[in-house]
């Protein structure tokens, strides 16, 4: 049973269907690897034992049936701990939020448990999840599975941690600014960040509502287009026979290189070479409406995050991780005018952007211009923490700037991924690419 728990969450659920593998007895050894795991209470902030063994023999008695409601039926998941669970706790990572125990379920959470999906419990994260490193040192910080002593991405860290680490086989993260593709790709997975809008939020602890999106992190583009499906009620893309031949892929040049350090550089080149070498059509540009889009992020995301949480954090602001409660507190400096402002030429930026990209089928990047940095280090130096916070971000907010779909694929090199985006709403177009990428870029 041990391997079944570092297998794929659709061959889990094909397994199931075929009556190879039972849904309880999955349930109970992901269980019990979770418990007896040294790193556990870093990973997981609660497990819910009795709802994963009361839904895995439900899935056991719909299998046995025929009657299985999706393809991951009986499959284990994790719930990054901004989902609210019923009756269980859930706080964002926050001491401000300790003891919150909601009474409903998140509408993805229950969607997906009434597909059938498993609730192992819920994950670690970043302090109201505005930082993408990982580090939390109020409530937990989860390990990076290629370096121990190195923060695993952020924010949806322990969601990263408990599938690389063999203890759910498939986490469920959110990603405002990159908090799905950079956990993934420092702990070499598969992370898709949805198209704003495209799956609903409700009872989940916001960061900034507009960026705010629901993603899988999962060991295959596969298991991402599922469990995209399985929320949506609706088949998963057909990604048979997926082929990168003549496809059209821009090279994002500029910004996404600037600071770029030796291995993410490495992993990106051999990355592109592999995908010419299977008919991929690749042509380098720099567009200078992502320079501007990057320089309004600071006037749009902080001014969102503050007016969300400031009346909370300024009740007992010493509880918060000093680093968390300054990025918060500096959305007070930016007027309601230059805000307007912003999101009145961020409009402009997003339809110019999408006519010149066009004529391709995909834009790449370097997920994250940077390894995952040492956890001390950042503890014991701001100027570094605050330094590689920004540069860990920079790529990835490139997508949700821009309102795009995009996802991160794991490389030859350890820790570093390679990302794709697409226009909004086309996440099965994306899904698709990113299937006939997978095994080329990792082979």
């Amino acid at each position: 049973m041990q391997d079944w728990l570092t297998r794929s969450a659709m061959s889990q659920g094909r397994a199931i269907g075929q009556g190879a593998l039972c849904p309880l007895a999955l349930t109970e050894a992901c269980l019990t690897a979770i418990h007896d795991h040294p790193l556990r209470d870093r990973i997981y902030s609660t497990t819910t034992d009795s709802r994963a063994l009361d839904e895995a023999v439900a899935a056991r008695s719909r299998a046995r049936a025929g009657l299985r409601r999706s393809p991951l039926d009986g499959v284990p998941l994790s719930w990054k701990d901004l989902f609210d669970s019923a009756g269980t706790a859930t706080e964002a990572g926050s001491a401000l939020l300790a003891g919150r125990v909601p009474a409903r379920d998140a509408h993805v959470l229950a969607s997906a448990a009434q597909a059938g999906a498993i609730c192992l419990g819920k994950t670690h994260m970043t302090e109201f999840a505005y930082s993408g490193l990982g580090l939390n040192p109020v409530t937990g910080t989860p390990p990076c599975v290629n370096d121990r002593a190195a923060v695993p991405g952020g924010s949806s860290s322990g969601a990263a941690a408990s599938v690389a680490f063999g203890l759910a086989a498939l986490g469920v993260g959110s990603d405002t600014g990159g908090s799905v593709r950079i956990p993934a790709a420092w702990n070499d997975l598969v992370g898709l960040k949805t198209t704003h809008g495209r799956l609903p939020l409700d009872g989940v602890v916001p960061l900034a509502r507009r960026f705010d999106t629901v993603g899988p992190l999962a060991r295959s583009i596969e298991d991402c287009a599922a469990f995209l499906a399985m929320l949506e009620g609706r088949p998963a893309p057909d990604l048979r026979g997926a082929s990168l031949a003549g496809r059209r892929i821009l090279v994002l040049d500029g910004a996404a290189f600037e600071d770029i350090r030796a291995e993410p550089m490495h992993a990106f080149d051999d990355a592109v070479a592999r995908l010419e070498c299977a008919g991929a059509r690749l042509s380098r540009v720099s567009l200078p409406v992502v320079d501007e889009v990057l320089a309004l992020s600071a006037i749009i995301y902080t001014p969102e995050a503050w007016a969300e949480w400031r009346d909370l954090i300024e009740t007992r602001p010493d509880v918060m991780f000093p680093p968390i409660l300054a990025r918060f507190r500096s959305g007070a400096d930016h007027a309601a005018a230059d805000y307007i402002a912003a999101w009145n030429r961020l409009n402009a930026l997003r339809k110019g952007y999408l006519a010149q990209v066009a004529g391709y089928d995909a834009v790449i990047l370097p997920t994250a211009p940077n390894m995952p940095p040492n956890a001390e280090r950042l503890m014991a130096d701001e100027g570094y923490y605050a330094t590689e916070n920004l540069l860990t971000l920079r790529n990835t907010r490139i997508a949700n700037m821009l309102g795009l779909c995009a996802l991160t694929l794991p490389t030859n090199t350890p820790s570093a991924g390679v990302s794709f985006m697409c226009p909004p709403m086309e996440d099965n177009r994306l899904l698709r690419l990113g299937a006939a990428a997978e095994q080329v870029v990792r082979s």
